[in-house]
């Protein structure tokens, strides 16, 4: 489907070639952005909000999106930056990007034209890193973005099954700036400005880099919110390539040394080298925010684009309210990067964004989303901030709700009431998750939310069944899922609608066996859910739920916890999920088997499977069969053919 791309013209979008840049009167760049994702220049697109910050300063910024990475021509084309490459693999990790839960290659990028794939390289920082290198040795390389940020530190790899050491060293960039970078970004392009050294820049808060052999560790840069001023020395990657206690060791230091109030410089050794990461930059205040959101974005992709881009697509009438997380969600990577202070932009600038999106020419009246990483997160906060500059809690809901947290919807309330009253509005969507024991605690909010933001379903996310998994998630227990969908049920009934929820589930999270798994199926059995979607958990790096997955071990209590290694078991625990296909009752009928609860198998109305396979279990297990044996039906087999012959086109 082609784009419209009304008026707009290269000269509204920061340059992405030479020739842009020359029409803008400039014979040479100070930044050039590398990135992974197409140029859309939007704040949700990491590049085109970074590059609009560096231009707010004064400085000339071009984008160079998904380049041809097989060799250095395209890093090239731009010419030499004067002060830096800024490198990423875009708004999510590479190998995440590409490949499913099982390893196997997705049929689109969702940040790519058409939702093309092999637009950008695996593991895409150390590939574009290698790649400005070639192309002018010398111009220091920054390397940020959830892969970098997320690979910081030597971590588990799920795509190669092993530990791999820090992006440092892998890609070989000058610095890595992790978490949200504006800050980082302008204060390194500051220093190379002023003369300064890329190792002048090893001072900065949100920076990791790699010393050299003969380098001593300098002195701690940081007189204040760095805790006890001390430097804590993670085991080297050699150690926790051999041992997993101390990797699990390693990752509760990790997560323990982020809050960017109280965190400590963190070592670690790398054969003869040591990466060095400086604590986490400080959180933004409002009107920092709004300074970044109120740049001139022209919202829409570059106009050299024909066809429609996946996320743009997804995100185009959305609105971001806020950053961060305090849910701490094990298998989460949003606190990691964004952090868990809640940084809220204001209701005006908000509104401002609100009315610009109304007055766009295709605009058809529905904001999709106003929202963030948590939609009812807005403006929460610790309301002392004494303790919260010495809180080392991961999450400010797990196990309980902290008594000091403000829970207050009513910011959240008056803004969603001020942006469906816009002119030219018509319906605000609330699509970003919600926590559901938060909402809980304002019935206004859910009134609300109910009567006037939900299109019918309301998506939610209560992850699992069994406390036990739950408990090692950092999630509410099942009851309060249980208690949230009877007050949404009273709240549409108010509001005289016939509202769903549409509950969101995931399969082969640690913790997770046969026994807990069935525990899920009888939930979802007996609450008549029936999920179409279902998730599968995926070892993103750092995570502490990796950490699980990869050591066996809760990080946070040394504790063991059992795993799902095998591929076959990820496949019957998604299979028990969806009991209700036909499709799965041999991988479900095994599974009851295998922990001795026949009395699941019936016509008893507790029961999840009949006796005997259905006709199409029996097709499927044929099909996947004659697939394994390479005897494809001719239909499969022109499809085959066909996909790659659009794989070779875009080649």
């Amino acid at each position: 489907m082609a784009i419209d791309q009304h008026s707009a013209s290269a000269k509204d979008f920061l340059p992405t070639s030479a020739e842009e840049a020359r029409a803008r009167g400039w014979d040479e760049l100070d930044i050039i952005f590398v990135s992974g994702d197409a140029y859309v220049d939007h704040p949700s697109f990491a590049a085109s909000l970074l590059g609009r910050v560096l231009e707010a300063k004064g400085l000339r910024v071009g984008i160079l999106a998904q380049p041809d990475w097989r060799n250095a021509d395209a890093f090239r084309s731009m010419g030499p930056p004067r002060l830096f490459f800024a490198v990423s693999a875009g708004n999510m990790d590479s190998m995440i990007n590409h490949y499913t839960a099982n390893r196997k290659r997705r049929n689109q990028d969702a940040y790519s034209p058409g939702g093309a794939i092999e637009l950008r390289p695996d593991r895409a920082t150390n590939v574009y890193t290698q790649r400005c290198r070639e192309a002018f040795p010398g111009i220091p390389v920054v390397a940020g973005g959830v892969e970098a940020s997320l690979r910081r530190v030597a971590h588990y790899d799920w795509w190669s099954d092993n530990v791999r050491p820090s992006i440092l060293t892998s890609s070989k960039a000058d610095l890595v700036g992790y978490g949200m970078g504006e800050d980082v970004i302008c204060q390194v392009a500051d220093i190379l400005d002023k003369g300064g050294t890329i190792k002048d820049c090893r001072k900065l808060r949100g920076v990791a880099y790699l010393l050299g052999a003969k380098e001593e560790l300098p002195d701690h840069p940081f007189t204040e919110h760095s805790g006890d001023g001390r430097t804590m020395e993670l085991p080297s990657f050699e150690v926790i390539c051999e041992d997993k206690l101390a990797f699990a060791m390693a990752t509760r230091r990790v997560h323990l040394e982020t809050n960017p109030h109280n965190a400590r410089r963190i070592v670690q050794p790398h054969g003869d080298r040591r990466v060095v990461i400086n604590p986490p930059a400080l959180p933004f205040s409002e009107a920092q925010l709004d300074k970044i959101y109120d740049l001139p974005y022209q919202r829409r992709p570059h106009p050299t684009y024909k066809e429609e881009i996946p996320a743009f697509t997804m995100i185009r009438d959305s609105i971001t309210i806020m950053r961060g997380c305090f849910g701490g969600c094990t298998f989460c990577s949003i606190t990691l990067h964004q952090g868990r202070t809640i940084q809220s932009r204001s209701k005006e600038s908000i509104m401002a964004e609100v009315e610009q999106t109304a007055q766009a020419h295709d605009f058809k009246g529905t904001i999709s989303d106003l929202g963030g990483p948590t939609a009812n997160m807005y403006r929460m906060h610790c309301t002392k901030p004494e303790v919260e500059k010495i809180c080392r809690r991961l999450s400010c809901v797990n196990p309980t709700i902290c008594k000091l947290l403000s829970t207050d919807h009513g910011p959240t309330r008056e803004l969603m009431s001020e942006a469906r009253e816009t002119e030219g509005v018509k319906r605000v969507h609330i699509a970003s998750g919600i926590r559901t024991d938060l909402a809980q605690r304002d019935p206004a909010y859910l009134d609300d939310l109910a009567a006037r933001h939900v299109g019918g379903h309301l998506k939610v996310a209560p992850e699992h069944a069994s406390s036990k998994v739950l408990k090692l998630m950092k999630k509410p227990d099942p009851g309060d899922f249980d208690s949230f969908a009877e007050r949404f049920a009273e709240a549409s009934a108010r509001a005289g609608k016939e509202q769903y929820l549409v509950p969101y589930f995931i399969a082969g999270h640690p913790g997770t066996g046969p026994e807990e798994m069935i525990e899920l199926a009888e939930f979802l059995k007996g609450r008549g859910y029936k999920p179409r979607q279902v998730q599968e958990f995926i070892p993103a790096p750092m995570d502490i739920a990796t950490c699980m997955h990869y050591a066996g071990l809760d990080p946070m209590t040394l504790k063991p916890v059992k795993t799902v290694r095998r591929l076959r078991d990820r496949r019957i625990q998604k299979a028990m999920m969806q009991f209700f296909e036909p499709s799965n009752w041999f991988l479900v009928h095994e599974a009851l088997l295998a922990a001795g609860r026949e009395d699941l198998i019936g016509k008893g109305p507790k029961c999840l499977i009949p006796a005997q396979p259905p006709a199409e279990a029996i097709a499927a297990r044929k099909a996947r069969k004659a697939k394994r044996d390479g005897k494809g039906s001719p239909s499969q087999k022109s499809s085959a053919g066909s996909d790659r012959q659009k794989s070779n086109r875009r080649k």
